[in-house]
């Protein structure tokens, strides 16, 4: 029996029968272990039930394929029987046929062109689970939760589509340009984006920089092949530099590989402490996973963020640093993902992908958020988060003394599926407008900028990146050529929601700009100038340094 990890399936529908397939980057984690599937074996907890079971399918199929009226595809409809039996499992449970199992292992491999999107098809309507940091979709403003409802005027909604459809019409040679029509929650109109196609980005750290003399920051969108040797070396960097103090930036990471997340924990834990453990059917697949290195970063104050698109490997290195009160959470409740699944070869080349354990933080809590409800009500989870005001202050029903869990040391924390923030930040949409979803919509905002770097380049790129951040400024007459320019693009002018905007506009093109200078460098840390999460992070040093001092 052979153990390995590698990345999950996501969830997607392909007629007549649901699959789940990786896109593009996984939500969580998968326990490889590789069974053979030749021969009818009956289960040793349930010999009997199992037996009586597989023989009556097997004698309905063949009255079936000989008598019933009509020539059938009983292949098709054992596919289809196998997907509705695995709906009264769990959400994550699910069935590769054998002619998509080649196409799933493509992608777990190799960079290739497209938007750069995580999608996930429910209800035959194509969902963004995440745009990929980096890529073209997140700096159009693509967000989680939007519905893709056309792509170059035709309807992908409604129409049966099927996971090879969606990846036909997305990807495409870097530079094309697709027309996507996106229905997004909060707001009435279904919004129009035009996305340039490119090489979608692996790396994993988007960025490291020092934030003050003592203050350092690492954001990590996603745990792929590499993202532990380039989080080590960021670490290196920043401490090189003088950092005493850290945030850990996990919000929007949608998971990936399980020993780099654990790998990430040991280099804050000190000792043996448990980060994250499995609990399974009796005894067979449960593990433990302890800190075993001396880390690099194993005191000192520590903060990490995290929000409702941070998850699985995420959630395990958030998780096990509040539990061992090493770290402060900051943020939202994470996403909510705690289930470990098996791939299963089978016979026919299909492969079963069979949930078979849940992922617990030390203190107990299951990560995984309840299915109770049924898998529609799973999928519209955030939706939901949303729509009873989640982003906007903590749902009192997870404050609840069945969901109470002690950290080593004895601070309350909750479960109730994800991890709940020790200090709660609610999301800003003061600033928001439509106006300002438009301008990202129609790329006006990274245009100007690319456009303002070209015309400026010679000067920019003499100016030092910090008197960049502190000195330059976008004025109002930079702000009007903006206006201008998404004029021109159809974008119609609101002056009311453009004053709400302004100043967040305004942060927003000198991101841009100094993106186009100096990189993700010159990006992210304009850009958490305007960051109420980040600005919240930096307030609570103070508590986080005495929880490293042995505090509550």
């Amino acid at each position: 029996m052979e153990n390995k990890d590698i990345e999950e399936q996501r969830e997607v529908k392909n007629s007549p029968f649901q699959v789940k397939l990786p896109l593009f980057i996984a939500l969580a984690l998968v326990v490889g272990v590789l069974l053979g599937a030749t021969t009818f074996s009956p289960s040793s907890i349930n010999p009997q039930g199992t037996a009586k079971s597989y023989l009556k399918f097997r004698d309905i199929l063949s009255y079936i394929d000989r008598d019933y009226v009509d020539t059938v595809d009983t292949e098709e409809l054992t596919d289809y029987a196998i997907s509705q039996m695995l709906k009264k499992l769990d959400p994550h449970t699910s069935y590769i046929p054998a002619e998509d199992m080649a196409m799933a292992r493509s992608y777990l491999e190799g960079d290739f062109d497209g938007i750069g999107v995580e999608f996930n098809i429910f209800n035959d309507t194509i969902y963004v689970v995440t745009p990929l940091s980096g890529g073209p979709s997140e700096a159009a403003g693509i967000q989680t939760g939007d519905k893709i409802i056309k792509v170059d005027g035709e309807d992908v909604a409604g129409i049966n589509i099927s996971n090879e459809g969606v990846f036909k019409r997305l990807r495409g040679p870097s530079g094309s340009k697709v027309e996507l029509i996106i229905q997004r929650n909060m707001t009435k109109e279904p919004l129009h984006f035009t996305i340039k196609r490119s090489k979608i980005p692996t790396f994993s750290v988007d960025v490291n920089y020092m934030v003050d003399k003592n203050t350092g920051y690492i954001k990590v969108s996603r745990f792929s092949a590499n993202t532990f040797e380039e989080f080590k070396e960021a670490l290196t960097q920043l401490k090189k530099k003088g950092m005493s103090q850290l945030i850990l930036d996990l919000r929007g990471n949608p998971g990936g590989y399980m020993d780099h997340a654990i790998r990430m924990a040991d280099e804050f834990l000190s000792g043996k402490k448990m980060i994250v453990y499995t609990d399974g059917k009796g005894t067979k697949y449960d593990s433990e996973s302890l800190a075993r290195t001396k880390g690099a970063f194993e005191n000192g104050p520590l903060i990490v963020l995290v929000d409702e698109g941070s998850a699985s490997a995420a959630e395990i290195v958030a998780g096990a640093l509040q539990d061992n009160d090493r770290a402060l959470v900051v943020g939202r409740r994470s996403f909510g993902k705690g289930l470990v699944q098996m791939p299963i070869p089978l016979n026919d080349g299909s492969e079963l992908r069979l949930t078979i354990s849940r992922y617990y933080t030390p203190s107990g809590r299951s990560i995984q958020k309840s299915y109770e409800k049924g898998a529609e009500e799973y999928q519209m989870d955030m939706m939901n988060r949303f729509e009873r005001g989640e982003y906007f202050h903590p749902d009192s029903s997870l404050f609840v003394d069945s969901l109470k869990y002690k950290t080593a040391r004895g601070r309350v924390v909750y479960g109730g599926g994800g991890i709940m923030p020790d200090v709660f930040v609610p999301r800003d949409t003061s600033e928001l407008s439509g106006y300002l979803s438009q301008l990202y919509n129609k790329n006006v905002i990274r245009e100007y900028a690319l456009d303002h770097y070209q015309g400026n380049r010679e000067n920019l790129e003499q100016m030092p990146i910090e008197q960049f951040k502190k000195n330059f400024e976008v004025s109002d007459k930079m702000l009007q050529e903006v206006i201008r320019l998404a004029t021109k693009a159809g974008v119609e002018y609101k002056e009311e929601e453009y004053n709400r905007s302004k100043n967040l506009l305004r942060n927003n093109v000198k991101a841009f700009i100094g993106r186009s200078i100096y990189g993700n460098e010159g990006f992210y840390p304009v850009l958490h100038e305007a960051d109420e999460e980040f600005q919240e992070a930096l307030k609570q040093f103070r508590r986080a340094e005495r929880l490293a001092k042995g505090g509550a």
